[in-house]
């Protein structure tokens, strides 16, 4: 499988430094709180947004400041993304990255930005080459803002590409209707794996239900039932959703099943946090299935509904049966617009690169994937040590998701580091269609499914 190019820049080390004479300093910035954050902006794409440690003026290095987190945003470059930035009319100005720094808190006041402009900063770049090596636009202190009399600020950042090559996916339908996967390599697609949508049972008896899971596949799957529940309601829950993904030989590499059903909390027609649908994304294993990650979603409630999740791997233990996962992922997805699913353990990473792409609100990761033990911050969280995941880091991957009554067809990047083999690139194929599935699976209950996510029993009725 051949990758495609992309290139992760990556915006981190901020800090922010205010003459202690300054009326800014005195009034509006106190260093245990530190409200400070900027706006970055790069040609088209969306803008985004960073907090900004504030640091005593007498301290030179950032990087000595435990709360500076490495990165702060990043920008996620395909080659079609290159060759429009690049431009090739005269006409077409010289790329920049525009960062926009604020004092005060960020969000807005009756409407009103909450806080004040306190300089703007301009960073040249030139992403020639960047696919193939890494290059440092910016790495240092520049002067931004002067108050009444004349003291400047420092804002200190670090400007930085990266190659960061990807394999690329994409389902030729829905989920649900059991598509293909074809591989994307520049205007070139191949078909490379399969997907078969299923039910695990055809009623809805729980005992039933158990039965059938101990008996299917030689009991390889008999431990699935324990990560479910016994909150089934008839009526208002959906469960029994599977997906298997296939290789071009037909053999099984991967699977998504949904373990815990989507059920409407008390009084509601809708799947709630507290009470949220989960799923298992499996791997074959000496000749059985075995659980690599779990998948949460719920509907959240606020101004606009949006799909929230959580996913986190899983541990093996000798017995065979997972433990406790360990979160890498918490967010939300628009309903209505979709989004993009994102695994990027980058700004958990001590300066390894990437970071920021809006999926990641989890605990700390390891900083290295190289070292046989690993030491990540905040470890003594989980009780036990995080190998092997020590080789999940930067960028690990991306899934576009449509939003509810729009016709998905999710595309799915892979970093190539985490790709050593079919099973692999299979798993991530697996969750992306779990993600996809539980938008559906979040639709409010007083909202019809189609047929191919109802079984026979739900038509009838």
């Amino acid at each position: 499988m051949d990758p495609c190019p992309f290139v992760r820049l990556t915006i981190g080390n901020l800090a922010l430094k205010i003459p202690v004479a300054s009326k800014a300093a005195r009034s509006v910035v106190h260093p245990s709180s530190s409200p400070c954050f900027c706006k970055i902006k790069l040609n088209n794409f969306p803008l985004q947004s960073a907090q900004v440690p504030f640091i005593p003026h007498d301290n030179h290095s950032p990087d000595s400041q435990s709360q500076i987190q490495p990165i702060a945003a990043s920008f996620h470059l395909s080659k079609a993304d290159l060759d429009k930035l690049a431009g090739k009319s005269i006409f077409v100005k010289k790329l920049c990255l525009n960062i926009s720094i604020y004092t005060g808190r960020s969000g807005t006041t009756c409407g009103v930005n909450s806080g004040r402009l306190l300089g703007k900063v301009s960073v040249p770049l030139n992403l020639t080459g960047a696919v193939t090596k890494a290059t440092v636009f910016h790495n240092g202190w520049i002067t931004v803002g002067k108050d009444a009399k004349g003291a400047s600020a420092q804002f200190h950042l670090n400007v930085k590409a990266e190659p960061d090559p990807r394999f690329v996916f994409r389902f030729d339908g829905e989920p649900e209707c059991s598509p293909q996967v074809f591989q994307i390599q520049g205007n070139i697609s191949q078909p490379v794996f399969t997907c078969k949508f299923s039910f695990r049972n055809n009623n809805g008896d729980r005992n039933q239900r158990s039965r059938s899971l101990q008996s299917e596949a030689g009991s390889s799957r008999s431990w699935l039932s324990s990560f479910g529940s016994e909150r089934e309601r008839s009526g208002k829950e959906r469960k029994g959703w599977s997906i298997t993904v296939h290789d071009l030989s037909g053999s099984p590499v991967a699977a998504a099943s949904m373990v815990t059903p989507f059920v409407a909390s008390p009084g509601s027609d809708r799947v709630s946090c507290s009470n949220p649908g989960s799923w298992l994304i499996l791997r074959p294993g000496d000749g059985t299935w075995k659980p690599w990650g779990k998948l949460e979603a719920w509907r959240e409630r606020g101004g606009s509904d949006g799909l929230g999740y959580r996913f986190e791997l899983m541990p093996e233990t000798n017995g065979g049966m997972s433990a406790g996962g360990i979160v890498i992922a918490e967010s939300t997805l628009s309903l209505t617009k979709g989004g993009k699913f994102v695994l990027d353990l980058s700004s958990r990473c001590g300066g390894n690169g990437g970071g920021g792409g809006g999926g990641l609100n989890g605990r700390a990761t390891p900083g290295s994937a190289t070292s046989p033990v690993c030491s990540p911050r905040g470890s003594g969280d989980y009780g036990y040590g995080l190998w092997p995941y020590c080789m999940y880091r930067g960028f690990v991957m991306s899934a576009s998701i449509e939003g509810e009554g729009r016709c998905s067809k999710p595309t799915v990047e892979v970093s190539v580091p985490h790709v050593n083999c079919t099973e692999d690139a299979a798993a991530f194929v697996a969750l992306a269609a779990a993600v996809d599935l539980s938008v559906d699976a979040c639709r409010l209950f007083s909202q019809r499914l189609r047929k191919e996510l109802c079984q026979q029993m739900d038509l009838l009725g």
